[in-house]
């Protein structure tokens, strides 16, 4: 399926559902509004004793102010991990089986305009690919592909959830954004959860990123998780890709309240937040110390504490002792042996070049020993699917 070009940033295309903006709207408002430099230490030490925050609260955990309270944020990170979620922190892994894109993302490694080898995997080499990787022992893939209807339809999306199905038991999707209808389809192949990220919930940074392609159009982006929700996903996931605006600080807010105001909505839907940074890639080589690991960590922290029960991931971007260490704080879901690159997981004949470099090279055993030896528990599986796909 085509797109008109160029899309403006609120342009829907005829296929494309159109949802209630209330919360779009609410988020925009919020963030606009929110000035990390107006808080001080009285508001971070007040809001760390609270046990439900406001979204004022957690504005303050996000501000410079919060910075020389970290050591206290982490312990009260820890504690409220601890009580939510145990010891238990779940493993994954994804798998990339397309890196074709209609995008035009000035960030991303598969950014249609780039000169990378594409590839697609056939249905035999999924079934390889998923095949090593539940020999590993893992039960939790997530599926990803470049955002390209012509290359990855719905159908193509399909037939790789019904082969995670004979493998694993619970199955993520972080493909590009569907409609309701089509993530019901998904949800009765067998998919459970649904990845989105915003990367920046600036309209007008945001326009100046995403060139072309259906990903222009940020409204349709933003509200997918509720399509997903409405479509009968048990959860969905949210993510800010911090550095691609001046003050990370606003991009992670915007985030924050948007799951927390779609937990408001889908009181029973499993929310969760991935924690990526801007990293170096064939297309954008810019210098990633703009958002530290301190500032991650901040970030992280905050949400922990403005939304207890929500699951925290901490990608493949970190290095191997920053994620070590953010799983005993406050992150709940960690991957493990993985690739970016297309048939990374074995050695298919369709071999694409990845999204973006790698910090952490670790397979499955060798991550799995440094969460025992942190005291943690590895966790496998922590969902059992029942009336769902093959």
């Amino acid at each position: 399926m085509g797109f008109r070009e160029p899309m403006d940033v609120q342009d829907y295309a005829p296929e494309m559902e159109q949802t209630d903006p209330t919360i779009l709207n609410e988020i925009l408002a919020r963030t606009a509004e929110f000035e990390p430099g107006c808080y001080s230490k009285a508001d971070v030490r007040r809001a760390l004793t609270k046990e439900y925050l406001s979204p004022a609260d957690f504005g303050a955990l996000l501000s410079p102010a919060a910075v020389p309270l970290l050591e206290e944020a982490a312990v009260r990170a820890r504690t409220v991990t601890r009580a939510h979620f145990g010891n238990a922190v779940s493993l994954f892994t994804p798998i990339y089986t397309s890196n074709y894109c209609d995008n035009q993302c000035v960030y991303c490694g598969f950014n249609h305009d780039n000169n990378i080898v594409r590839a697609r995997l056939t249905p035999e080499e999924v079934e390889i690919e998923m095949t090593n990787i539940a020999s590993s022992g893992l039960t939790d893939i997530l599926i990803l592909t470049g955002e390209s209807r012509v290359q990855s339809d719905v159908e193509y999306i399909a037939m790789c959830v019904r082969t995670a199905a004979r493998h694993f038991s619970s199955i993520g999707l972080e493909v590009y954004p569907l409609n309701s209808v089509e993530y019901r389809y998904l949800r009765s192949c067998g998919a459970d959860y649904v990845t989105v990220f915003q990367e920046t919930y600036d309209p007008v940074r945001y326009a100046e990123l995403h060139r072309g392609g259906h990903k222009r159009v940020f409204s349709y982006r933003l509200n997918a998780q509720e399509r997903a929700l409405q479509g009968g996903m048990r959860g969905v996931a949210f993510g800010a890709l911090l550095g691609l605006r001046d003050d990370f600080r606003r991009d992670a807010f915007a985030c924050g309240l948007h799951g927390w105001l779609l937990q408001r909505r889908y009181p029973y839907a499993e929310i969760s937040y991935s924690l990526p940074r801007l990293r170096p890639c064939s297309s954008h080589e810019k210098d990633d110390t703009a958002v530290s690991e301190r500032d991650l960590l901040q970030t992280a922290m905050a949400y922990r504490l403005f939304m207890p029960a929500a699951g925290e991931t901490i990608s493949t971007r970190e290095r191997p002792a920053f994620r070590d260490g953010i799983v005993n704080i406050c992150a709940t879901r960690i991957s493990a042996g993985s690739s970016v690159r297309i048939g990374g997981h074995s050695q298919v004949k369709d071999q694409g070049d990845g999204q973006f470099d790698l910090s952490d090279h670790r397979g499955v055993e060798k991550v799995r020993e440094s969460l025992i030896l942190a005291g943690l528990q590895p966790i496998f599986n922590d969902y059992v699917r029942t009336g769902m796909g093959p």
